[in-house]
């Protein structure tokens, strides 16, 4: 039975590589943009998703769409990115990703191999009009999920490129990491238990950055 289940889980992500069914009803839900709304859809994986679930009075009320995916990686954001955003309409988007690709979630990654795929999805949503807020990857020491990856150092060179491709390319270089970062460049457990995904008091300290960050994007 075990083995049926098994068999059953790696044909639907064989079949749906992306999820992109995952959203898709709420997508379809969703209604057409406000003339003076001002939406934003927040990209990620099982960090974005987790803030929603953890700090929920932070999105209500506010015309912010949370559209993270648990475990997934730049890629899978890649192929999804048209209809979990650009559809959305919304006027700036915040891509918090590429933890799970140094993690090696969906295979082998090099650090070029991240950047592009974020690039991609900068590309993407300038074409459409969309503001582009980049998100440095929060710090991680360690995976609980893949202990013989040591990722501190791919973290911070990862983030050196995020940030250089956002100043040379009119994007918004969203900051997260130097604020949160202990003296191993990685994550403490105060805002983080597993010290990957963040407590409350963790999103707590990410809520004001991106604000400010939302706000200078929309003034653009």
């Amino acid at each position: 039975m075990l083995a049926f289940l098994g068999i059953n889980k790696a044909k639907a992500q064989t079949e749906d590589w992306a999820n992109l069914k995952h959203f898709q009803k709420e997508n379809e839900a969703i209604k057409a943009t406000l003339e003076n709304e001002d939406r934003v859809v927040f990209m990620g994986n099982s960090i974005t998703i987790g803030w929603l679930h953890k700090r929920p009075d932070f999105f209500k009320g506010k015309p912010y769409i949370n559209r993270g995916i648990s475990g997934q990686t730049t890629p899978q954001m890649l192929v999804r990115f048209r209809q979990d955003v650009i559809e959305l309409h919304p006027k700036v988007v915040v891509l918090l990703a590429g933890t799970n690709d140094i993690a090696g979630n969906t295979g082998p990654s090099t650090l070029n191999m991240i950047i592009n795929n974020i690039k991609g999805m900068a590309e993407i949503a300038k074409a459409n009009n969309i503001k582009v807020i980049l998100s440095s990857t929060l710090p991680a020491y360690k995976y609980p999920w893949s202990p013989e990856i040591k990722p501190a150092d791919k973290i911070v060179a990862l983030n050196e490129m995020i940030k250089e491709y956002a100043l040379e390319n009119d994007c918004i270089y969203l900051d997260y990491f130097s604020v949160m970062v202990d003296d191993r460049n990685g994550l403490p457990k105060k805002y983080a238990k597993d010290e990957v995904h963040p407590t409350a008091e963790g999103y707590a300290v990410m809520e004001p950055l991106v604000k400010e960050a939302i706000k200078e994007a929309l003034k653009k």
